[in-house]
């Protein structure tokens, strides 16, 4: 069974505490329907599970599928730099169907970004090269579509809709 390669560490974006009985890393693309659809069942799991459950969320951009994925991605990431990532990621998926470069720009303003930096750090190749390490992370860890996701460091091969009972268990 393939496992996270590299562990949860600091470069993550992360919710909840280290000490949580359950890690769950998710590899997702931003424009994936399936993601979108694992999107409100994540939300619904952390409601659940509460102070048990740490959240994890790794870019993993199917960019020859989904023509916004790697632009989502980076506006997630520009976002970070102002410290609202997780705002970003769920405005994003609230709009997937939605999903263009004006929506990213729309999103920023209703966030409250910096435009002019949220721009900047949009083209960074930084940013870009940050996306890619999540990215490769995935390909090591075994990660051939999306949402994939890991429990503890193992890969969950299951179907992400039954992630609530599994986890539960």
């Amino acid at each position: 069974m393939p496992t996270l390669i590299p562990p949860v560490n600091a470069m993550d974006h992360v919710l909840g505490k280290p000490d949580a009985a359950i890690e769950l890393v998710e590899y997702g693309d931003f424009q994936c329907t399936f993601c979108g659809e694992a999107f409100f069942i994540i939300k619904q799991l952390r409601e659940q599970l509460g102070t048990r459950l740490r959240f994890v969320f790794r870019n993993f951009p199917l960019s020859e599928a989904h023509e916004y994925a790697m632009d989502a991605a980076l506006a997630a990431e520009a976002a970070s730099r102002q410290n609202q990532f997780w705002e970003m990621h769920d405005a994003i998926y609230a709009r997937q169907s939605d999903l263009t470069e004006g929506l990213l720009l729309q999103l920023a303003t209703s966030l409250g970004l910096d435009l002019r930096q949220f721009r900047e750090d949009m083209e960074s190749p930084k940013l870009l090269s940050r996306v890619e390490a999540d990215f490769e992370s995935g390909v090591r860890s075994g990660v051939n579509g999306t949402p994939t996701f890991y429990v503890n460091g193992k890969r969950y091969n299951g179907d992400y809709r039954e992630l609530p009972s599994f986890l539960d268990k």
